[in-house]
Parts: C-alpha cells; sequence; structure tokens
C-alpha cells in the first residue's frame, strides 16, 4: 500500500522478528507457531520483489533504533530490556549491538528461575503472558495491565506481582554485573507500568555497587519497527 502511495522503487526492506532469524527459518520464536520453517528475508525480497532485505531479532531493532535515534545515542555500553509478551535483552557495544555467536545474544527469557534445578523459564515467570496468567487466577480481567494497577494497593495482587519481578530483577542485576552498562532501555507493554519500573530500579539500587540509569523508551512499542527502518536504511548505505 505504501509503494502504490509513494511510487517509486523500493531499495530496501527491513523487517523486525521475534526469535532467532536464519536463512531457513526461526529459532526461539514459541509465540508465533510455525515461524520455525519460514525463510523470512526470502519470503519479502520475493513479495515485494526488491534485492536489499535486512532482516534482524526484533529486540536487536529496538536497541539499533535506541543507538541511533533514541536513549543510547551517548551511553556506552547499553542494555535494551524487553518486557512484552515475551522477556529479553539486547547488549549495545561501541555503537554497535551484539548479537551473539549464533544470534541469541540475551534471550533472557530461557535463564533459569525458580525451584530445585532446572528450575523453569524465566519467561514463564514473568513477561506479559506470564502475568496474564497471574491476573486470571486472581479473578482480574485485563490481563498484565490490570495485575499492574492492582498492585498500586497493598494486597495479594501486590505480592503476586513483586513475587514474579523479584525472578526479573535477579537476572537484570546478573545482566549488569556482566556488562557495567551505562544506561537500561525499558520497551514494551509491560514496561510502561510506572509501579514496575520503581520495583526494578529500586531492587538494583539495593544491590549493584554501580547502578545504571534506568529510562523508558521513548518510542514506547515502536521501537523494532523504528528498528526495522533503520535496518533497511543501512542496508541501502552499506551497497550503495
Amino acid at each position: 500500500r505504501l509503494l502504490a502511495e509513494v511510487g517509486g522503487p523500493l531499495l530496501a526492506a527491513g523487517v523486525a522478528s521475534p526469535g532467532v532469524i536464519r536463512a531457513d527459518g526461526i529459532e526461539l520464536a514459541p509465540n508465533v507457531p510455525g515461524w520455525e520453517s519460514l525463510r523470512l528475508a526470502d519470503a519479502v525480497r520475493e513479495t515485494l520483489d526488491v534485492t536489499e532485505v535486512a532482516v534482524d531479532n526484533d529486540l536487536n531493532a529496538a536497541a539499533l533504533a535506541e543507538l541511533r535515534l533514541g536513549a543510547l545515542r551517548d551511553a556506552d555500553p547499553g542494555l535494551v530490556l524487553g518486557l512484552g509478551t515475551g522477556v529479553a535483552a539486547a547488549i549495545t557495544v561501541g555503537g554497535t549491538v551484539v548479537s551473539g555467536h549464533r544470534g541469541a545474544a540475551g534471550e533472557i527469557g530461557y535463564a533459569v528461575s525458580g525451584g530445585p534445578w532446572p528450575g523453569t523459564m524465566l519467561e514463564l515467570d514473568f513477561s506479559g503472558r506470564a502475568l496474564d496468567v497471574v491476573a486470571a487466577e486472581l479473578g482480574l480481567s485485563g490481563g498484565a495491565a490490570a495485575l499492574a494497577g492492582a498492585a498500586e494497593r497493598p494486597g495479594s495482587e501486590r505480592q503476586a506481582l513483586i513475587a514474579r519481578l523479584d525472578e526479573l530483577a535477579r537476572h537484570l542485576v546478573t545482566c549488569c554485573l556482566l556488562l557495567d552498562p551505562q544506561r537500561v532501555v525499558l520497551v514494551g507493554g509491560v514496561a510502561g507500568s510506572a509501579l514496575i519500573r520503581e520495583l526494578l530500579v529500586d531492587r538494583l539500587t539495593e544491590v549493584l555497587p554501580h547502578r545504571p540509569e534506568v529510562v523508558l523508551s521513548r518510542f514506547a512499542d515502536d521501537a523494532a519497527l523504528l528498528g526495522a527502518v533503520t535496518l533497511a536504511r543501512e542496508a541501502v548505505v552499506v551497497t550503495g
């Protein structure tokens, strides 16, 4: 539709997706059934008839947007924490996003969490989907947002949220000790809760010898989208 509106040739496309994106499929994207067999770049290239297609993990794309346009332009190293349907992190060092050996750097949703070994996954303890389940168990309609709202007051809802958030905070503390980031940027719908942000900052302040600055992305839910556009733009610059 956009091409029909503005005309002209399409020079490049950028796409952000959950998971670890390979040429022949996408790993670690359990919230999108069937994604494991999707050749994402090939599909976009064929559908839009464009040669240059840049694809990346959605949180890595969000981190790229923060590096070029947002809160990490003047911060190094940086950490982007995605709190949405799932939970993940992205690392920036020296003006680049660190993807890791297999592209899976920052997949903290798979971190070992709670109970006797091997415990469970962090994403099952704290994520938008996990908090939706907690809200339903407590009889709240409205999912994670309703739980965060009810947790503003003392009671079972606050206790339940804090128990889950404490698990996230432990892993975030470890990330900060490993990286020593100058700034942590929170993105995603769950990060929009002022209470959740306040509780996280309190926990980092309590235990870290050097607490990073913690800020909410000014792009709200659009950081990955802006990152995808940035991927396309930089693909044109590189090939041009």
